[in-house]
């Protein structure tokens, strides 16, 4: 069963979510919360499977709620659910540490979709979300240039077909590490799963860095 904490600052929202997913065979909420402070210490006491952030919450934003839920209970994959789709919003809330960004609107299977997705370690990103970022994404030689050696070493072994397990042993670092990089990668290459990166390396022919030479 996955465990899953929602956090929204409108009640009819949360009781709308929490009813919505208590339909889920293999989900259930183990708390809700009214602002980002709330999330953030019912995360670190329940450490849920995923967390629904709203991105406008008082006391605390969903933002910087998430960064602090990365920290504080880095095994919750920290979902933003929120009416906005701008770039600017996914991006900062991809870089605070979240793994996916649905909207809404999205319906009931979508959703489902998502916080399941989540919870297996993969980047569930809303099509509205990700079409911002792909139309806006930088020129493919500059998108290379903002990968750090990390990154690019991690993107030649995804490349190579390794799992994040295989490349967290391989290189020497946490699976969760593993998991953020890629999330900064799709987003630098304006690309929203593994699939889409590798082909996006191995048409730009992205040379594979020795491991030592991919310092964290």
């Amino acid at each position: 069963m996955i465990r899953v904490v929602i956090a929204d600052d409108y009640e009819v929202v949360r009781a709308g979510l929490e009813l919505l997913i208590g339909t889920f065979d293999d989900v259930e909420v183990v708390g809700t919360a009214s602002d980002g402070a709330e999330a953030v210490a019912m995360c670190e006491d329940t450490r849920p499977d995923v967390a629904l952030l709203d991105i406008e919450m008082p006391n605390l934003d969903g933002i910087t709620a998430t960064r602090r839920i990365h920290d504080l209970a880095p095994a919750t994959a920290v979902v933003v659910f929120t009416s906005f789709s701008e770039r600017r919003q996914v991006l900062d809330a991809l870089d605070a540490g979240a793994v996916g960004y649905l909207l809404k609107d999205a319906d009931p299977d979508e959703l489902h979709r998502g916080i399941v997705a989540a919870a297996a370690g993969d980047n569930p990103l809303a099509p509205k979300a990700a079409a911002r970022l792909i139309a806006e994404r930088p020129a493919p030689a500059a998108a290379h240039r903002d990968l750090s050696p990390r990154e690019h070493q991690i993107l030649s072994l995804l490349t190579d077909g390794l799992a994040n397990k295989q490349i967290a042993r391989r290189l020497g670092i946490s699976e969760k590490t593993v998991k953020g990089h890629l999330t900064r990668i799709f987003h630098a290459i304006g690309v929203t799963d593994r699939t889409q990166a590798a082909l996006w390396a191995e048409r730009h022919e992205i040379p594979s860095l020795p491991t030592s030479e991919a310092a964290s």
